[in-house]
């Protein structure tokens, strides 16, 4: 079996709109499409070894073991390799069931498509899953321990912690979409304007200033001190004359740590003896080069948790221990802990395993232990000098035990350092007395703090401290979107793309779009080429200036990656018709309409889907669609439309010269296509028909005014500079060149019956034929040539995409001569230049010459620098 290729797909998608997040593994199981599982002696049991967990596996037979029925009834090994994947993940702590296998349309070739939690993880599983199969084929041994925490790992290394993920799920649960912005903690909360970030548990609206000074213990330290906070006596001290000093003044026990550490790093606590001091002071010194001496504080550790400057909960913190039995060795004792069900690998359960490191060996070491002494029954042993739940510590809550006193300690302390998500470590013998009156003190103050102890602790209440975080961000309801209008289908995206971006700006919002020619802020290029895949979503909904977002989104990128967005407010699907036919898998016009769908199946349920009513299987999209359907039509009277309009639904149509919205069964004309630029006084039928989703679309927002509309669509000329490839017309001095990115028979069909109406003789076409296209796709380009040009150029693209130049022009030529009324002339120029070149050089007076263009900027560059040139000799003579 061979891996052929693995797409991570991130968004909604063909095979799921709500399970975004997927692997699709393209799998050619080679000789094994021969022999499914019921003709492997052994397999089923062998798999049943390995996995006897996958009993849970239903599958298509709807019960438990229903998986295990189907192998032993038989199936094809990329089913089986699918519920691998899906089983090797959960026993690596991601509870993730989603899968699909199904042909790619080749013999023996699968797309085998499951969920993860974490994509690296996700790819990993993958991977083994087919070694994991081929292993139970061959029936040799396989090591399934190592996989399993090579995936816990894996998943430790790449996911968000427990106090991010923790907010991002609660920003999730309100609506309110997220972008991971770096492979660590940095996340965006909201699109554009509307956007928060957060790191860790540091949001956007901490102050740099409160971080600074919680940093910096000694500057913390006297802020309290002075604001009549108890706090530890100590110093700072940078060697170890002024350690001595110290000391000698406060005495022992003493607590030494970094001025500016985190995490319990490089702190020793309890220290008794001059040689310990030292020691501890050498550990310190490897953080921070000043280090802080204090007197040592006994009690109980606490966090105290302080939100928006208001108290949320409070938690009692114990560093990881075991308790003798008077029997076992302190090994023997931290193994048996680490069984209890509670604890996982890293911060995959509540508690985290104990592990034996250096701090541990240096505790045991002061005490004269090992890890082979028995412990005395119930002596507590300490095995961690910090009470961090990451090394094994555990939390209790005490939130309602603690006195109201201590509550406005906290709550002013987290003013007093100005940090409006603070962790503040109290040691006290209790927190149901005031602090300042048991004895107890403030150590530290804390940026970015740990949640886990305070959504998962030990034992008391789970606290949804994440809630507070994201009404702190998102106040009054508020949930951070921007209006979001997605276009897909096969012709006309990119112009009613930039046609709703020109209507959003010109009704005041600040756009950002993509199209197949660039990305746009505020109608500034920010990236060049072909931008109508997620990536290039995402840096719109990224952009801090954006209000409005209007997307393009192609096949390419549902295909390859999935949408960059759950959700949008408004789709249009422009049509759907022979292009890409037998690519990726899709092979069919209905599979094609199957991935354009996935874009209308995102709109809110507030939203509205705005099909085209011409086209059947675009039409038929609002079967299954929970949103709000409006339609388009270039004739009134469609039985679509009209019925339509009798429920009372929105529709935009081309009727007596006009645009027209029809809600219900009334009419608002908003302008006569005569006026409108870019339909060249209605010849353009297929810019008529790219302006009516448009309208409808924007006549949604109610920020934007029919007077909006109308003034947009007269000021969208169409031009190199704002419709670049798009029905761009040069007047030269003796002749016309227009220029058009038409590369499919439906789009060139659209561009001929234009050229017929423009006056013009002879019309001189530029044509060439792609090579991932279908013979019949490259030979209908032809046919449609051959009905409207008088002559003929062919040209070729950059990229002929497994094809060779010879054998497309064959199948231009076949098409041409299927359908030519006459005998044309066809010359035969492979490269694009040479080919404009040529027509400019031997254009007719009065001739119309049209080229398909391949690369447009370059196209368009070559044509206005010779358009430049005619007209810098006209002004010299």
């Amino acid at each position: 079996m061979k891996i052929v290729e693995i797409k991570i797909l991130r968004g909604p998608n063909y095979w799921s709109v709500r399970r975004t997040k997927l692997i699709q593994m393209k799998l050619d199981l080679e000789e094994m499409e021969q022999r499914p599982t019921n003709e492997i002696n052994g397999f089923r049991e062998r798999l049943e070894k390995l996995f006897p967990s996958m009993i849970e596996h239903r599958c298509s037979v709807g019960e438990r073991g229903g998986f295990f029925q189907r192998v032993e009834e038989g199936t094809w090994m990329g089913h089986v390799i699918e519920h691998i994947a899906l089983e090797m993940q959960t026993l690596a702590g991601m509870d993730t069931g989603f899968g699909r296998t199904r042909g790619t349309g080749k013999n023996g070739e699968y797309y085998v498509c499951f969920s993860y939690m974490e994509e690296d993880a996700g790819v990993y599983a993958a991977k083994a899953s087919v070694r994991v199969a081929q292993a139970l084929i061959d029936d040799v041994a396989y090591n399934l321990d190592d996989d399993i925490m090579r995936l816990r790992e894996i998943r430790e290394d790449t996911r968000l912690g427990p106090s991010t993920g923790c907010i991002v799920d609660e920003a999730a649960k309100r609506g309110i979409p997220y972008i991971r912005l770096n492979k660590h903690s940095l996340v965006q909360l909201g699109y554009g304007v509307h956007q928060k970030r957060i790191r860790a548990t540091i949001a956007s609206t901490t102050s740099n200033i409160a971080v600074d000074i919680a940093c910096d213990k000694e500057e913390t330290k006297n802020l309290l001190g002075a604001a009549e906070i108890p706090v530890p006596k100590g110093d700072v001290v940078r060697s170890e004359e002024g350690l001595k000093d110290t000391i000698s003044r406060i005495g022992y026990p003493i607590v030494i740590k970094p001025i500016d550490g985190n995490h319990g790093k490089g702190n020793t606590t309890n220290i008794t003896t001059w040689e310990q001091a030292q020691t501890a002071f050498a550990a310190a010194k490897q953080y921070s080069r000043s280090v802080i001496v204090e007197k040592y504080i006994t009690g109980f550790d606490f966090r105290a948790l302080v939100i928006n400057y208001k108290f949320i909960c409070a938690a009692l913190r114990t560093p990881a221990s075991v308790i003798g039995d008077g029997k076992n060795t302190i090994q023997h004792l931290i193994d048996e802990t680490n069984k209890d069900p509670r604890r996982g690998y890293g911060h995959e359960k509540v508690l985290t395993q104990i592990t034996i490191d250096q701090f541990t060996q240096k505790m045991l070491d002061e005490k004269g232990y090992t890890l082979e002494t028995i412990p005395a029954k119930d002596e507590l042993v300490l095995l961690k000098p910090t009470a961090n739940l990451s090394t094994g510590g555990t939390s209790t809550d005490v939130t309602d035990e603690v006195h109201p006193a201590n509550i406005i300690m906290c709550e002013r302390i987290a003013k007093i350092i100005g940090l409006d998500i603070c962790g503040i470590d109290i040691m006290a013998t209790d927190l149901r007395t005031p602090v300042t009156e048991n004895g107890g003190c403030i150590l530290e103050v804390n940026a970015a703090p740990g949640f886990r102890m305070h959504i998962d602790p030990s034992i008391g209440l789970p606290r949804n401290v994440a809630e507070p975080v994201v009404d702190m961000l998102f106040p009054k309801g508020s949930v951070g979107k921007i209006p979001i209008i997605a276009i897909t289908g096969t012709n006309g995206k990119t112009t009613t793309t930039r046609l709703t971006a020109h209507i959003a700006k010109t009704a005041g919002f600040k756009v950002g779009y993509t199209t197949s020619d660039g990305v746009y802020i505020q109608n500034q290029m920010m990236m060049k080429g072909d931008c109508t895949g997620p990536v290039s979503s995402q840096f719109v909904l990224k952009d801090p200036t954006v209000d409005f977002a209007v997307l393009e989104c192609a096949r390419g990128g549902i295909l390859k990656n999935g949408l960059a967005f759950q959700n949008c407010d408004v789709a249009i699907v422009t049509n759907i018709s022979a292009d890409h036919i037998g690519l990726g898998g899709i092979d069919t016009m209905e599979q094609m309409a199957k991935v354009k769908a996935v874009v209308p199946e995102t709109v809110f349920k507030h939203g509205y889907a705005v099909l085209n009513a011409d086209d059947d299987l675009v039409f038929n999209m609002k079967t299954g669609l929970d949103c709000n359907i409006a339609l388009f039509s270039m004739d009134e009277k469609n039985p679509r439309i009209v019925e339509h309009t009798k429920n009372g639904g929105y529709a935009a149509v081309f009727e007596n010269g006009y645009i027209t919205i029809m809600k219900g069964t009334w009419k608002i004309r908003v302008i006569r296509v005569a006026d409108v630029p870019v339909t060249y006084g209605g010849k353009a039928l297929h810019n008529i028909m790219n302006c009516l989703p448009a309208v409808l679309s924007a006549y949604f927002w109610r920020d934007i005014e029919i007077d909006d509309i109308r003034l947009a669509l007269q000021t969208f000329v169409p031009s190199a500079t704002q419709t670049p490839g798009r029905l761009n017309m040069f007047q030269f001095r003796h002749f016309k060149f227009l220029v058009d990115f038409a590369h499919n028979p439906a789009g060139l069909e659209l561009l001929c019956d234009f050229v017929s109406k423009m006056d013009g003789e002879p019309k001189v076409g530029i044509i060439s034929g792609t090579g991932d296209r279908r013979d019949e796709d490259i030979k209908e380009l032809g046919r449609i040539s051959g009905k409207y040009f008088d002559e003929i150029i062919i040209r070729q693209d950059k990229n002929l995409r497994g094809r060779t130049a010879e054998e497309i022009v064959g199948l231009l030529v076949d098409g041409i001569n299927e359908t030519k009324p006459k005998d044309i002339p066809i010359t035969i120029i492979y490269n694009e230049k040479e080919a404009i070149m040529h027509a400019y050089n031997t254009a007719k007076p009065g001739s119309l010459v049209t080229i398909m263009c391949d690369v447009v900027a370059e196209a368009l560059d070559l044509i206005k620098g010779l358009k430049e040139k005619e007209d810098a000799e006209m002004m010299a003579v």
